[in-house]
């Protein structure tokens, strides 16, 4: 099993492990409820989904996360499972290469004025609901009004999340450190609404549209499904905290790029 695989591999270099509750009743094994808070390193064991899930249980956090992907090189894993010993090497040298990634700080104020937060670290978005009808939304950029869509949603990604839901819109991709954040209409009405790609210190306001009667869901990385009512507001905004990712030496999110787009420029 990988969990025994990775922790052996730890061990024989004299990394010390502990195991989180769910992870360690596959193996039969009572895990740590507070294994964050003694771990100097995370490390997720499956997918890029797998990693995403990890994050959203550890929260806004400085401890670095190692991605083992159980299959094929993911955008945010540091290797494969037939890697587990180079990520061990790498580990223990004591001088890990740690890369940061942009994360959006999400504010959903309800129209009476309660507020709440979330992370993500893809996208949050704003998506017709159970109608299945197009939605009017309103988008503001640092308090200006960028324009009024109708869509049938409307995506706002970081770099991380432009190879993600964004780019299935049609949205472009992004460099992780190009420091922007896009800005992705989904299927809108009108061929000229494009994605806008602006700063990440910007601050976006999304919102119904004065004029729609349509139901609006609010997502946040494909987690916290909420209605939208009529007078809320979903304020975006740069999370103060990076996602800290290890990767190995060798491994560049370009080579990860033209491996799962099959790409053949060399």
């Amino acid at each position: 099993m990988a969990v025994q695989r990775v922790r052996e591999s730890l061990l024989k270099r004299g990394i010390e492990t502990v195991l989180e509750e769910e992870t360690a009743s596959l193996i039969g094994e009572v895990g740590d409820p507070n294994f964050t808070e003694k771990a100097d390193l995370v490390i997720s064991l499956g997918g890029d989904g797998t990693l995403l899930e990890t994050l959203h249980r550890i929260g806004p956090s400085s401890t670095p996360i190692a991605g083992v992907n159980i299959g094929t090189l993911g955008f945010l894993t540091a290797c494969t499972d037939e890697e587990v010993d180079l990520l061990s090497d790498h580990l223990a040298t004591g001088e890990m290469n740690i890369v940061e990634r942009s994360m959006l700080k999400v504010e959903m104020i309800e129209e009476g004025g309660k507020a709440h937060e979330f992370l993500a670290l893809n996208e949050v978005v704003l998506m017709r609901g159970e109608t299945g009808r197009l939605v009017s939304l309103e988008a503001r950029v640092d308090g200006e009004l960028l324009n009024h869509y109708r869509a049938d949603g409307l995506i706002v990604a970081t770099p991380t999340g432009s190879t993600a839901y964004s780019m299935a819109a049609g949205g472009p991709l992004l460099g992780p450190y190009a420091g922007v954040f896009v800005i992705t209409p989904i299927c809108p009405h009108s061929m000229s609404n494009r994605s806008l790609v602006v700063r990440e210190q910007a601050v976006i306001e999304l919102s119904p549209d004065e004029n729609g009667q349509e139901p609006i869901l609010f997502s946040v990385d494909g987690r916290d499904i909420l209605r939208i009512e009529k007078d809320s507001i979903v304020r975006v905004s740069r999370h103060e905290q990076s996602l800290r990712l290890i990767r190995l030496p060798g491994h560049s999110f370009y080579e990860t790029l033209r491996k799962k787009l099959h790409w053949h420029g060399g």
